[in-house]
């Protein structure tokens, strides 16, 4: 493993994980290896060997007892990260989607003090490189998101996002499931704080296209969000 650079010191990335035993290791060790030294998965009830595979790849692992879903997830390893004394949480997928190469750009806007929050976005220069079935259906939740949440997004349910320890503050997702990514948005504009959007590149895998959302769970999201945030 690398020497840890000095801007990645109070940086932890959080990995919601969900029956992941054959990518987390790969994940957790290109992490690594790149220089982050401190890794969360959090095991949301897997039956298979998910979280022995991230802890002896080098994570810090939290388990759920029973499958919550992703976004109880990301709020357990957030949550834990604050309480370490995180100065930067990073969320990041477990499918092997994202890639460690974006990182740095990724935290440089909240280390320099211009951002508390920092988005990655497929579409600011590399939209081509998203299939296009996933586009037609990205650019249909931007425009949700725009109209509920007020945010001028690019990019929609991306799972690669950078939070400062303050941002954490304000982030609370009560949308254990997949609708948690609309309402982490909503959270982030209501809090007041600048926040941008930074390209990144997603890497689509036949492993992480099949488990990746299908077109017929987004009704399902959207209802999902919208009950959220009556009952808020």
């Amino acid at each position: 493993m690398s020497a840890t650079p000095p801007n990645r010191h109070g940086v932890y990335i959080i990995v919601a994980a969900f029956h992941e035993e054959r990518a987390v290791g790969d994940v957790v060790r290109g992490l690594r290896v790149a220089g982050w030294p401190d890794v969360v998965v959090v095991d949301d009830g897997s039956a298979d060997r998910t979280a022995m595979v991230a802890g002896d790849a080098g994570a810090h692992v939290l388990v759920h007892p029973i499958n919550r879903g992703q976004g109880a997830a990301l709020q357990t390893g957030i949550s834990w990260a604050v309480a370490q004394g995180a100065e930067i949480i990073i969320t990041f997928d477990a499918d092997g989607q994202h890639r460690e190469e974006d990182l740095d750009a990724l935290i440089a806007p909240i280390r320099a003090g211009h951002a508390h929050a920092v988005l990655g976005s497929r579409f600011l220069e590399h939209a081509d490189a998203v299939p296009l079935g996933r586009r037609l259906l990205l650019w249909g939740a931007v425009w949700f998101s725009r109209v509920v949440s007020g945010a001028q997004l690019t990019d929609a349910h991306n799972g690669l996002r950078a939070l400062s320890a303050e941002m954490a503050t304000h982030v609370d997702i009560t949308l254990d499931r997949m609708a948690h990514a609309s309402e982490l948005i909503d959270q982030i504009v209501r809090s007041g704080l600048p926040w941008q959007e930074v390209s990144v590149r997603v890497r689509y895998t036949e492993y992480s296209r099949a488990k990746g959302q299908r077109g017929s769970a987004a009704l399902r999201i959207v209802l999902d969000y919208l009950l959220g945030r009556i009952l808020r």
